[in-house]
Formats: structure tokens, C-alpha cells, sequence
């Protein structure tokens, strides 16, 4: 890293509300409205699955609503970027870079890791139990594992009753 360059730091969001929170609490807790003072370039990150990892297994004609699919998720994909503007620019942060790249988000944002050359990566965590994360895999257990930057995990505090 050149002298007087910030360090990058990556948020990778999804359209959960788990993402969202962890982007606040970012900009709260490593941000100022003044981007002289951050240390942090920031750049969000958004994994748009392929249209066919959305459609899953299908049987025949599935091949048939996959270009539907994909005009789903680039609008979705859209929207999640959209409101990651608006959070930043909310809390006067607005050098930011948004960029959605298809693909498995594990993939997706280890590769931006190393494509930002970040310095850490902060993802939210969706709470999963035991049974739901060994099924469906836990993006952040993954980039814990792979990613070759620091990873904070923002978890979203439990309402007590």
C-alpha cells in the first residue's frame, strides 16, 4: 500500500436485514462524514446468484424461465445496491464503491478481497442454528476460513423479552 492510500475495507450485503445492520453499524463504528478522516475506503459487495443456482433443481421447461429469473435478480441486485446508497449517504459517508458480481457469495467475496487487496471484510450474520447452517453452509464460516484478510462478523443484537 502507497503511503497516504487507505486501507480497503469490503462489506459484503445481501436483501437480508442481517446485511443491512451490519453496513450501519460499519459506517457508525469505522466511519465519519468526513472521508479525510476515515481510514477505510469502502467498497460493498453484492453476490447475485446465477439464474440457474435460483431455479435449483428443475425438471423440464426450466430452461424456459431462467431469462425470467435472471431479470429478477439484476433487479433485486439493484435494489440491494440502491439501498446501500442511501444508507451510506444517510450517514454522510459517500466515497463509496458498490459493485455486484454474479456468482456463490463465498466465492464472490474472497475473490473481492484479494481483487480490492482489503484489508478486512465484514459480513452480517443471519443467526442460522446448527441443522440450517450445515445445510445451506454458512457464507461467513467459509470466508472466515478463506478469505486472506481480517473478517468481522456483525451480528444483529437479540430482542429480549
Amino acid at each position: 500500500m502507497a503511503t497516504g492510500e487507505k486501507s480497503v475495507m469490503v462489506v459484503g450485503i445481501d436483501d437480508s436485514e442481517h446485511s443491512f445492520y451490519a453496513l450501519q453499524w460499519t459506517l457508525d463504528h469505522f466511519f465519519t462524514p468526513s472521508p479525510a478522516v476515515s481510514p477505510f475506503r469502502l467498497v460493498i459487495v453484492h453476490a447475485k446468484p446465477t439464474p440457474s443456482s435460483a431455479v435449483g433443481l428443475a425438471g423440464p421447461g426450466a430452461a424456459d424461465v431462467l431469462p425470467y429469473v435472471d431479470v429478477d435478480l439484476k433487479k433485486i441486485a439493484a435494489r440491494v445496491l440502491e439501498s446501500a446508497k442511501e444508507i451510506c449517504s444517510a450517514k454522510s459517508v459517500n466515497d463509496v464503491a458498490v459493485e455486484a458480481v454474479e456468482g456463490d457469495a463465498r466465492n464472490v467475496l474472497c475473490e473481492a478481497v484479494e481483487k480490492h487487496h482489503a484489508s478486512i471484510l465484514v459480513l452480517g450474520s443471519h443467526g442460522y442454528g446448527a441443522i440450517k447452517r450445515a445445510v445451506l453452509g454458512s457464507v461467513s464460516d467459509y470466508c472466515v476460513h478463506h478469505a486472506h484478510c481480517t473478517v468481522m462478523i456483525v451480528k444483529k443484537p437479540k430482542i429480549k423479552h
